[in-house]
C-alpha cells in the first residue's frame, strides 16, 4: 500500500510541474470526466442509462424516450452537484454539514421530499453486516465524523479521505443518494487538496462493495485505499500524458 501511496504523490508532483493547463485543455478533460463520472456513479446505484444516453442528456439536453424521468433528473442532478463541488474547490471552502446537505440536495433532484434531509427511518443494506446509524444518531454521528476528519493527524491524506468515505457510507445518513453524495464528497476533498477527481467505475462495483465489506467486518481500510490509489494513478497519468503529448 505504501508503494501505491508513494506513486500517487510522485505523479501528483510531476503533474504540478506541467501546470498550468489551458482553458481548452481543462474544458476537454472536465467534460469527458463529468459525463463518464455521472454515468458510472448513477449506474452503480441502478440507473439503466447508457454512457451514450448520459452524454446526450447532459450535452445536448435530449430526452431519451424509453428511459424514466427520474433517471434523466438523476443525471442532471449529478452534473449540477459536480459543478457545485468544483465551485467549492475554487472558493477553498472547507467541508461542513451544510455543504454535505447542499450536495445531497442537488444529487436527489428527482426526490424533492427527501433531498437535503437526513432519513428518519432505520435502514439495512441487504447482504452486508454493516450497522447503519439509527435515525436519532445520524446528526451527532455526522458532526463527530466531520470533527474527526478535521482533527485526524495519524493517517496519510489519501487514507484519511478514504476513511471518511467509508465512515460516511456506514452512517448512511440519507434515505437515498448516499453513494453518489459520498463519492462527490470524496472528490471534493481530493480536488481541494490538489489531486484530480476519480471515477469509480460501474465495472469495478464488486471491488468497491468488497472494500466496504472489508471495512465493516474487519475495520480494514486497505482495500478501499488501494482502489482510490489505482484510480488516482489512472487519472493523474491521463492528465500527464495529455500535457506531454502536445
Amino acid at each position: 500500500m505504501q508503494e501505491k501511496l508513494k506513486k500517487v504523490e510522485e505523479l501528483k508532483n510531476k503533474l504540478n510541474t506541467l501546470r498550468p493547463f489551458t482553458e481548452d485543455e481543462l474544458k476537454r478533460l472536465d467534460e469527458e470526466f463529468m459525463i463518464e463520472y455521472t454515468y458510472d456513479s448513477n449506474a452503480i446505484e441502478g440507473s439503466t442509462m447508457t454512457l451514450e444516453e448520459t452524454a446526450l442528456v447532459l450535452k445536448e439536453n435530449i430526452t431519451i424516450a424509453e428511459k424514466p424521468l427520474n433517471e434523466h433528473l438523476s443525471a442532471i442532478g449529478h452534473k449540477e452537484a459536480y459543478c457545485y463541488i468544483e465551485n467549492l474547490v475554487k472558493q477553498k471552502h472547507e467541508l461542513d454539514e451544510d455543504e454535505i446537505l447542499n450536495i445531497h440536495s442537488l444529487v436527489l433532484m428527482d426526490r424533492p421530499e427527501a433531498k437535503g434531509k437526513y432519513r428518519n427511518v432505520p435502514v439495512k443494506i441487504l447482504g452486508t453486516n454493516a450497522q447503519m446509524s439509527e435515525p436519532y444518531l445520524i446528526k451527532p454521528n455526522m458532526e463527530n465524523l466531520i470533527n474527526w476528519y478535521k482533527e485526524e493527524k495519524q493517517l496519510s491524506l489519501i487514507e484519511k479521505i478514504t476513511m471518511f468515505h467509508l465512515k460516511f457510507e456506514t452512517i448512511h445518513p440519507f434515505l437515498d443518494g448516499n453513494g453518489r453524495t459520498g463519492r462527490l464528497i470524496l472528490n471534493f476533498e481530493l480536488m481541494k487538496n490538489g489531486y484530480v477527481p476519480i471515477n469509480i467505475k460501474y465495472k469495478d462495483r464488486r471491488r468497491y462493495y468488497a472494500a466496504f465489506k472489508s471495512y465493516n467486518e474487519n475495520n480494514d481500510i486497505t482495500e478501499m485505499t488501494s482502489l482510490v490509489c489505482d484510480y488516482l494513478i489512472e487519472e493523474l497519468n491521463k492528465y500527464i500524458n495529455m500535457k506531454q503529448d502536445r
